[in-house]
């Protein structure tokens, strides 16, 4: 599971900064939203355009440039308002009690890469620009590294990480991972499985739906077929289609006269469900799209209680979620803009009690990471 990560002149992070997903000694929620003693998630909240969602970018680019099929434009993340051609990340891992480390270095004006990788601090990997030291089973030079890619990302297509078991372990952790924007409804994984709508519905995606609604007695079930009968209403369509059909009313109705809520909900539970069982992480940008506070509750609480190897960070706008039933302090950081770019803050780091109230705090400025907006109206 994911530690931590830092940033530097990545995006709208000017200045170095440490994202933490290790807990702190708050003991809410302790038998949920933690495994071991990494949290199962983060929730960014803060200001529009103050780089919430560059906070799970830099996530997405780690797993861009390891799994994705184009090659990534490093030069397009770097800090846009910095003098400094250089742009660091630094991604610590948890396998199974053993500490992975990976740092990447990107200097922007001789597309210059270097890459080191950890084991329990037990040096993997040394690039330096076209150059590369390896060491597993035996120390391999390697002097034609492409330029503009992850030597990593070779070396694990090339020896799947032979005899090295954690790093197994650790690239399945990433590529079971997923990044999904509800705003925009892309989805973008990272292993070779197909968790759009339509796979997940040919896949009985519909029974494994309707289990979940009926369990926490959503007033609502889906068909997936051709067909739809209702009371007074019979639909016919060429391909199967979603239908929703409300209890008590029973009349069908098609999925793209549903609701926004419904729809990205729908959207959201193959890749939410995958994380869950298989382990990864789940990147989501604008959790709140069309959701009701009520239901974002209940997917983040079904989350923390379901999920063993997987971790949760998002996006979201919904102060309501800032409750320490819901959320450890730790496991919330607010995001700025000032004149040197994004910063964050940890909730945590001003020792909220239990008791207290998160959102009230936040929204009073305690925590920063509120816009300043003047009223002139009342």
């Amino acid at each position: 599971m994911l530690k931590g990560y830092e940033v530097y002149n990545f995006k709208s992070f000017k200045n170095k900064t440490k994202f933490d997903l290790e807990k702190t000694n708050y003991q809410t929620l302790s038998s949920t939203n933690i495994n071991g003693n990494v949290l199962k998630g983060l929730m960014f909240v803060g200001a529009n355009a103050s780089g919430k969602s560059n906070s799970i970018l830099a996530i997405r680019f780690l797993l861009d440039c390891l799994f994705g099929k184009n090659e990534v434009n490093m030069a397009a993340y770097h800090c846009l308002f910095s003098e400094n051609p250089i742009m660091t990340l630094k991604y610590t891992f948890d396998i199974d009690g053993t500490e992975i480390i990976y740092n990447i270095s990107y200097q922007d004006i001789d597309k210059h890469l270097k890459e080191d990788l950890f084991v329990d601090g037990v040096s993997v990997l040394d690039r330096d620009g076209s150059v590369a030291h390896v060491f597993m089973k035996e120390e391999t030079l390697h002097t034609d590294v492409p330029k503009n890619t992850l030597f990593l990302r070779d070396v694990y297509f090339n020896t799947k990480f032979r005899g090295q078991e954690n790093l197994q372990k650790w690239f399945q952790f990433l590529s079971n991972s997923v990044y999904l924007d509800l705003y925009a409804k892309r989805i973008i994984q990272y292993r070779d499985v197909d968790l759009s709508l339509k796979s997940y519905m040919e896949a009985d995606g519909a029974s494994r739906t309707n289990a979940f609604f009926d369990e926490h007695k959503f007033e609502q079930n889906i068909e997936y077929d051709k067909t739809s009968t209702g009371t007074r209403i019979f639909i016919e369509s060429p391909e199967k289609v979603i239908f929703f059909k409300r209890k008590g009313i029973d009349e069908p109705i098609p999925f793209e006269m549903e609701s926004l809520g419904n729809r990205n909900l729908l959207q959201l539970l193959p890749a939410f469900f995958h994380c869950i069982e298989q382990g990864g992480m789940l990147l989501l940008d604008e959790f709140s799209s069309g959701f009701h506070n009520d239901l974002e509750q209940l997917l983040l609480r079904y989350f923390m209680n379901k999920a063993d190897r997987a971790q949760l960070i998002f996006v979201s706008h919904s102060t309501n979620l800032l409750s320490n039933s819901i959320l450890r302090p730790d496991q919330i950081y607010s995001v700025d803009f000032d004149g040197e770019g994004s910063t964050i803050k940890r909730f945590s780091s001003e020792r909220p009690r239990e008791a207290q109230n998160l959102e009230k705090m936040y929204l009073g400025g305690v925590f920063k990471g509120v816009p300043a907006y003047e009223h002139k109206f009342k």
